[in-house]
């Protein structure tokens, strides 16, 4: 049993540690890039643009604030969820556990963000005929696909008792 156990324990870890490994190389990428070109703003498509942008807020730039204080007691809040996610995929024992481990491996990436650069490299421009997104990076790609499945998956659970029950 225990082993069973320390197996999907070292899949999961293997999936976070991937993401946030992707993650750190796109960013990476990016700020040589930024630092050789002295600045990133670069047409790749018609719909793609990659725009070196630094994010001191929360998901798509909220809750921006200079002030140390409030950023510090984020980052610190944003850790610990970090740290619950990463429990949460210990004891999950069904698929939500792999997108848990999208999750906390794409917020551990902007999280070490926070924490050596003061703030997060989104670089990913999507636009359609003159309406841009939120600049993000790969990172926030993860935690969304993450999330997305999670909310799929807790659907079709719920869905599936609603009609056991019936």
């Amino acid at each position: 049993m225990y082993k069973i156990g320390l197996k999907k324990f070292s899949l999961n870890l293997i999936i976070l540690i991937t993401v946030f490994f992707i993650d750190r190389l796109t960013k990476l990428y990016i700020l040589k890039l930024a630092e050789v070109e002295k600045s990133v703003d670069m047409y790749v498509t018609s719909y793609l643009n990659l725009y070196l942008i630094w994010n001191k807020g929360i998901a798509f730039g909220l809750l921006s604030i200079n002030e140390s204080i409030i950023y510090n007691f984020i980052t610190i809040i944003i850790g610990i969820i970090i740290l619950i996610i990463f429990f949460m995929t210990w004891k999950n024992d069904n698929i939500q556990r792999f997108f848990l481990a999208l999750v906390a491996g794409g917020a551990l990436g902007n999280f070490y963000d926070r924490i050596v650069y003061t703030a997060v490299p989104d670089f990913i421009d999507l636009h359609f005929q003159g309406f841009h997104w939120f600049v993000f990076n790969v990172a926030d790609i993860f935690i969304t696909i993450g999330i997305f499945c999670l909310i799929l998956v807790e659907f079709f659970n719920n869905n599936k008792i609603t009609n056991e029950k019936k």
